[in-house]
């Protein structure tokens, strides 16, 4: 017994070719927005790319790419099928290749939901690259003058105003690195003696932060150095006042960002990937209703349409048959290979 099984004549086939037809040409333009989210999200993770701590948080945007390329080629194939399905000497020519593009399309389409999930599965990790690249770039700020982070000091000072952040987690971690580069301290001071040499690895160490830390939407001018000395500022109180500087960690903003970018993208990639089932379920009712016509002959006959010739138990039954028969099939040869290699000898 055929799964969901439909009745066709010409009129019905016609008007079927017809709209699967358009969805395809609809899917092609979901294609080009696949491409186009990966895109997208590739360049927003190399404008910080030097925060990342690993290249691998670029397989996801590449990922998105191939499948939007590979989206639009398989349905505007699959758009030319529909409109020579219309046209029966034209359509004679890509009935011996259309079962292999069906499975070819299943497969994909399976790809394309494990791509859906793995946006919304990723967040995870690039928690944890946020974190390391984010740590490691702080410890870089200071190196203007090295070859390879000149730039960190202006891509860390660019990212804490845009994202209205300050840090890693919070402000305090710009307390516990250098900052300063030691061309701008003066070893001269005794102030600067007595910080280097108050803590075992021999950096500049002080309780304040980076210009870009600073809340412009504060009243009180920023303070950003001796934050947490009290008497260096007037009616102040560091643990009761709310500081000008921005409290929310930047790992925490640009994991909402990413995040939530991640969310959209998700979603809409679930949505093509069920325009894409539905395209190949139409392509299926096309090849199956025009290969039972009644009197093949007669464009005008009858026929009959299904997702599957079999139930879903019967045919996973075929399948499952088929590879051991397949298995078997390469043993033997092996085991004949086996048989001739002493003969030789």
């Amino acid at each position: 017994m055929a799964l969901m099984l439909v009745k066709f004549d010409l009129k019905k086939r016609v008007k079927l070719a017809q709209t699967v037809w358009f969805m395809y040409w609809f899917a092609v333009m979901a294609g080009v927005l696949v491409f186009s989210m990966g895109l997208f999200f590739k360049i927003e993770l190399r404008k910080r790319s030097e925060l990342m701590d690993n290249n691998e948080s670029h397989f996801l945007p590449n990922l998105l790419i191939f499948m939007g390329l590979v989206a639009c080629g398989i349905n505007a194939f699959g758009g030319k099928i529909c409109y020579d399905s219309l046209d029966p000497a034209k359509f004679a020519k890509w009935k011996p290749m259309l079962k292999n593009f069906l499975v070819f399309c299943v497969g994909f389409n399976a790809l394309l939901f494990v791509t859906a999930l793995l946006c919304l599965v990723m967040r995870i990790p690039l928690q944890f690259t946020l974190a390391e690249g984010l740590r490691n770039g702080m410890k870089f700020y200071k190196d203007t003058d090295t070859p390879g982070r000149c730039y960190m000091k202006r891509t860390l000072d660019q990212m804490q105003m845009e994202f209205r952040c300050c840090g890693n987690d919070n402000y305090r971690d710009w307390f516990e690195i250098q900052w300063v580069s030691n061309r701008y301290l003066d070893f001269s001071s005794k102030e600067v003696k007595d910080r280097i040499g108050s803590n075992v690895d021999g950096q500049y160490l002080m309780d304040g932060v980076p210009f870009s830390c600073c809340n412009p939407s504060s009243p009180r001018p920023c303070i950003q150095f001796q934050m947490t000395n009290n008497t260096a500022h007037y009616s102040y109180d560091h643990y009761t006042e709310e500081l000008n500087v921005w409290n929310r960690g930047c790992r925490e903003a640009l994991l909402s960002y990413y995040g939530g970018m991640m969310n959209t993208i998700g979603a809409l990639v679930l949505l093509v990937t069920l325009l894409e089932i539905g395209v190949t379920i139409g392509l299926q009712y096309v090849d199956s209703s025009l290969s039972t016509l009644a009197n093949p002959d007669d464009p005008e006959s009858e026929s009959e349409g299904w997702i599957l010739e079999k139930t879903v138990k019967e045919t996973f039954t075929d399948i499952m048959a088929k590879m051991k028969a397949m298995g078997k099939g390469s043993k033997v040869e092996e085991g004949a290979m086996a048989g001739k290699a002493p003969e030789m000898e």
